[in-house]
């Protein structure tokens, strides 16, 4: 079946930083606010949070002020296209870029994967990279994603790459689905050799996210060692709420299918705790781990990968393009009995985009004719 690659976008809302002050660098520009909307000139602003309100350059311009520059604008020395939205909030700002979903991919995927990889990862890490945005829409909220790890890693303008761009163009408007809804298009640098299911890590079952083989993962971690500390294993569970006195054992009494600790025993002077499989990953990757397919001796750790080890591994879809694989049956790989279809077929997208809440869309998505989807084996 053929695949639609329409001209689909629609506009995120990126938070980029929050605090109580900040310099803002633009061309030309028009600031739109609750109290007024004029032109303004270029310069460099200094932008702080007053007293119920937003101040620029010591003007009250009200609860939020969105600076709209058609030549993007700098925050924090870094460069990003789109708007720049500023909002009020407990006496702090927040600081908001407004972009439109293909150019917010231009900065995060050059910050995900490296340009030097093939064109088939980087197309299939743009491809999760919008999948992953459309998830985490958030219309009730006053921003859909964050620019951190704690979302996917944004660098704005001076990350973009011709390689990386043009691996957007190539997937425009293309995402994973599953039950006619975006997947939880989770990745991470290297499984170690053996991806890890969803309940390995988070614990919860996703259909598409299981445990498989995934050999040709040779990434600069794909074996490590660490030496874990009595006391770093104490104090790891004092911040899950867990005391346990002076550690005297760690080690696992389960493991899963990729190598990876389900049950984890930890004997202290005071009691024995057995951690579930998130609280392992918890404690684990706390303490500095970079994954947990690991072995132990003692109290020196053997491992494999780095990452959480859910969904694609970027260094085993490496070795996947070189062997020949397109993007196509890399995704397939990594999230079976998943779709790839554009954005705009996708129910509950599509009720986030056109929702009550006024999503903004590109002109050219609402002209876009439906396609058919295409499976992902």
């Amino acid at each position: 079946m053929g695949t639609a690659l329409g001209q689909q976008d629609l506009l995120l809302r990126v938070l980029l930083s929050e605090g109580t002050s900040a310099n803002v660098q633009l061309g030309p520009h028009e600031q739109v606010g609750a109290l007024e909307r004029r032109p303004a000139g270029a310069g460099n602003l200094r932008v702080w949070a007053g007293a119920g309100g937003v101040l620029v350059e010591g003007r009250e311009v009200g609860p939020w002020v969105e600076f709209a520059a058609p030549d993007g604008f700098t925050l924090g020395g870094r460069a990003y296209r789109g708007n720049l939205l500023v909002v009020w909030q407990s006496k702090q700002l927040l600081f908001i870029n407004r972009v439109w979903l293909e150019d917010y991919l231009l900065g995060v995927v050059p910050a995900e994967v490296p340009a030097s990889f093939p064109e088939a990862v980087l197309q299939a890490q743009a491809i999760l990279a919008r999948t992953f945005a459309l998830y985490r829409l958030n219309p009730g909220g006053v921003y859909d994603l964050c620019a951190t790890e704690r979302c996917q890693v944004y660098l704005g303008r001076n990350a973009e790459t011709p390689r990386h761009t043009l691996a957007v163009q190539a997937t425009r408007g293309l995402i994973v689905a599953h039950n006619q809804r975006p997947i939880t298009a989770v990745y991470h640098a290297d499984s170690g050799g053996y991806t890890a299911a969803a309940e390995e890590v988070w614990g919860r079952s996703v259909p598409y996210l299981i445990a498989r083989p995934d050999p040709y993962a040779q990434g600069a971690s794909r074996l490590w060692s660490r030496t874990l500390s009595p006391d770093g294993v104490a104090q790891g569970l004092l911040g899950m709420g867990l005391e346990v006195g002076s550690v005297q054992y760690i080690g696992p009494t389960l493991m899963s299918e990729s190598g990876r600790p389900l049950r984890l025993r930890v004997v202290g002077s005071a009691r024995s705790v057995e951690l579930d499989a998130p609280q392992s990953t918890r404690l684990l990757r706390g303490l500095g781990l970079p994954s947990t397919r690991v072995r132990f001796e003692g109290w020196q750790v053997y491992g494999q990968g780095s990452g959480h080890g859910v969904g694609l591994s970027q260094w085993g879809a490496r070795g996947l393009a070189l062997l020949g694989w397109d993007f196509r049956q890399i995704l397939g790989y990594y999230y079976p009995g998943t779709f790839l279809s554009g954005f705009e077929v996708v129910q509950e997208a599509q009720k986030r985009l056109l929702g009550n809440m006024g999503r903004e869309v590109h002109p050219a998505a609402r002209r876009t004719p439906l396609g058919q989807a295409q499976i992902l084996d």
